[in-house]
């Protein structure tokens, strides 16, 4: 008898023709995620094993960090043919089980067994009974779920469940680059994209010496928390000042906010040509701020072709915040150190903004040549969930 990590897939399991591809790629991503340790992993259309003799606790904990995942279960291969040796296996592995009720619930997807998976379970339930003392059947709300899989060369059994992340494989639905700021949204709306498939990397506008070493550190610790979820991220560290700088000089002051965004928008266009993503991702929530209102995000949109996803575009905010707790953003995300986005906030900045006099005011800055100079600065830090060094690459 074989004790083993039973990997569930949930919505995979809705691909039909191309559920191999998306297998091989949670295979790989759990591969990746398990890399230190000695495992072994096999599959089916049906089932994922994770077979190690390491400690179950730390496999499952990182395992839990895997989206594509539904549920993760504690299994036990029995390998005996008949039923009288594989019912003694069951008892066994109860015994050292502390619980008053139990139900039984079998599969049969050896069809060479004649009984029906009914009967397979009310046969199991009676061995149960007759040779555990104290113990009866809840069909309704059993203290313990014994779950009985009758595949064709051996028997699963398994009892308590864990909850997986869900979701798809990170990289089955392409690459993303994700606007990261060090707020609270951003990070959140990276997880959520992450959770569908999409691999992200991120790109993070720096303004020194408006904006601060401790504010770019605090961009790196929330992408290294993604990375916990993405395998790594390439963070795309953007120079903004000189842009920044221009836009507070020469462009009235209720436009800042949004001329600014015009600019951010198109280097991150660029950035994602040149990476081979298919959409920018941000944490813009519709009303939350002026350039949110969606006046502010159709004038702000128009200067890119790519896709804009806005995964907590409808989220209240507490219910961002909740997830951020959830993900273990939000401590780093609140720390008091200001982003681009803040440093040069106007007193009254517009709501509905002209896309006519945006263009006007464009013209007075020489946006294009800023913006080649921003993007040919392009600082790439190659950050991984539990690496303390990061190596920087300049383009």
């Amino acid at each position: 008898m074989e004790k083993v990590i039973l990997i569930k897939y949930g919505e995979l399991s809705t691909k039909k023709d191309n559920i191999n591809f998306f297998l091989t790629k949670l295979k790989d991503n759990i591969e990746w995620s398990l890399k230190d340790m000695k495992v072994n992993i096999t599959y089916d259309l049906g089932r994922m094993f994770i077979h190690t003799e390491e400690d179950f606790d730390k496999v499952i904990n990182k395992v839990t960090k895997i989206f594509g995942i539904h549920e993760i279960n504690i299994g036990y291969i029995i390998t005996e043919n008949s039923f009288d040796e594989i019912s003694k296996k069951v008892v066994e592995l109860l015994k050292d089980k502390t619980f008053t009720t139990f139900k039984v619930e079998s599969r049969r997807s050896n069809k060479k067994i004649v009984k029906t998976s009914v009967e397979l379970s009310k046969d199991m339930g009676a061995m149960i009974l007759k040779n555990i003392p104290n113990v009866k059947v809840d069909v309704k709300n059993p203290e313990i779920l014994i779950n009985m899989e009758y595949r064709l060369d051996n028997v699963l059994v398994y009892f308590e469940k864990i909850k997986g992340l869900g979701g798809y494989p990170v990289g089955t639905l392409g690459k993303g680059l994700l606007m990261l700021s060090g707020g609270i949204d951003s990070p959140v709306a990276g997880y959520l994209s992450i959770k569908r498939g999409v691999k992200i990397e991120a790109i993070y506008f720096e303004s020194p010496p408006h904006t601060s070493f401790e504010a770019k550190d605090k961009v790196i610790k929330l992408a290294r928390k993604l990375a916990v979820y993405n395998n790594d991220i390439n963070l795309h560290v953007i120079n903004f000042t000189e842009i920044q700088e221009a836009i507070y000089k020469n462009i009235p002051h209720e436009y800042l906010i949004t001329i600014m965004r015009r600019m951010m928008y198109r280097i991150s266009a660029i950035i994602a040509s040149r990476k081979n993503c298919k959409i920018l991702i941000n944490g813009e929530s519709i009303g939350q701020v002026a350039s949110q209102t969606l006046t502010s995000m159709n004038a702000i949109n128009e200067v890119v072709k790519i896709p804009v996803i806005r995964p907590v575009a409808c989220f209240d905010k507490l219910d961002i915040i909740d997830l951020a707790k959830k993900i273990d953003t939000y401590e780093t995300s609140i720390l008091p150190f200001e982003d681009c986005c803040t440093i040069f906030v106007p007193k009254h900045p517009v709501i509905n903004p002209s896309k006519e006099k945006c263009g006007e005011y464009e013209k007075l800055i020489p946006y294009e040549e800023l913006i080649y100079k921003a993007v040919k600065g392009d600082q790439i830090l190659k950050i991984e969930a539990q690496e303390k060094n990061i190596y920087v690459d300049l383009l």
